[in-house]
């Protein structure tokens, strides 16, 4: 334990879940990006899986949030203790004071990206670098990316869907687009509100799509349906009702649509060398949507491209951030 607390910390700050990884440990913290507090006194009640229990059960006076909004910090204080709570369990309470590489969508702004590194400094960090999302997500995807072939990645997150041609320890061309798992949950929510009267909280809409989702209408009718549960609109009191997974990826076309437009924009904008090796090595999907059934199919028949799911695609993000912790030095000159 000597050390522990000089230790770097890589964080993937996503919208859904906050990955903590220490280096020379992997990763120490994987909960969801969800605080709950008290409206009166403003404290914080519960952070990470606690907190997101109480989503859509919590009292008067209780909220539940997500700090995080499509990537970037909706609520900066709310973040910034966020953080504090999961620095201070990575390190099991320890008084630590770690330099931080936190990962941001490639399409933010100089001033989101400070406000990240602000809220790392204020939850404890001695210093706080950014790194672009898909960038860190090719690193722990185990993808070349100082050789001087091109490689493509789509980080599929909670709030935005990265896609980015690297080479040569760079970007080359990148879009990040607000469509990603959230979006799909919202529109579950949205569908079966319009075609069946019922309304569901987004607990169960995410439930939805991670057991009978699919990115395909056609492969969704092998699928079996599902039992849910919500509030009937019209009587207003509780109701079961069978879904099938045709409709669920109904539901989803157009967020699958728009993450396909901007994988074809990203590789019209690149090199036509680039472009040939992505054909040659195939696109690598990452994040927690490169696990929605027949989604790797569907990016490949509308490409032209071979695609491929990263192993352990949820922590790509996390381990490549890690990863770059030990080219800490090269940032601070």
């Amino acid at each position: 334990m000597f050390g522990f607390g000089t230790k770097n910390v890589g964080i993937d700050l996503g919208t859904a879940n906050t990955l903590v990884y220490i280096e020379g440990k992997g990763i120490v913290v994987n909960e969801p990006s969800v605080v709950a507090r008290n409206t009166q006194d403003d404290t914080v009640i519960a952070v990470g899986a606690e907190a997101r229990a109480m989503i859509g059960r919590t009292p008067a006076n209780v909220t539940a949030i997500r700090p995080m909004k499509d990537g970037v910090i909706a609520d900066y204080d709310t973040t910034t203790a966020m953080l504090k709570y999961f620095l201070n369990k990575a390190f099991a309470g320890k008084n630590a004071h770690p330099a931080v590489m936190v990962c941001v969508p490639s399409g933010v702004t100089e001033v989101e990206k400070r406000a990240v590194q602000d809220a790392a400094k204020v939850a404890g960090a001695k210093d706080a670098f950014v790194i672009e999302e898909p960038y860190a997500a090719a690193i722990g995807a185990g993808l070349p990316v100082m050789d001087p072939t091109g490689s493509m990645v789509v980080d599929i997150g909670g709030g935005t869907t990265d896609v980015a041609t690297i080479s040569l320890g760079g970007i080359v061309s990148s879009r990040s687009i607000r469509n990603a798992g959230d979006k799909m949950d919202e529109a579950i929510v949205a569908y079966i509100r319009a075609h069946f009267n019922l309304l569901i909280g987004e607990r169960t809409a995410e439930e939805i799509k991670m057991t009978i989702g699919s990115a395909s209408v056609a492969a969704a009718k092998d699928l079996d349906d599902m039992a849910i549960r919500g509030r009937d609109l019209l009587s207003g009191l509780p109701e079961t009702i069978d879904i099938t997974a045709v409709d669920v990826a109904k539901a989803i076309q157009e967020v699958i649509q728009a993450i396909i437009d901007a994988v074809k924009d990203t590789l019209e904008e690149t090199s036509p060398e680039i472009a040939a090796d992505v054909i040659d090595h195939g696109i690598v999907l990452t994040g927690g949507g490169a696990l929605l059934k027949d989604l790797a199919s569907v990016i490949s028949d509308a490409t032209k491209v071979p695609v491929f799911i990263a192993q352990d695609p949820l922590d790509c993000v996390a381990k490549g951030t890690g990863e770059s912790l030990k080219n800490l030095d090269a940032l601070k000159h």
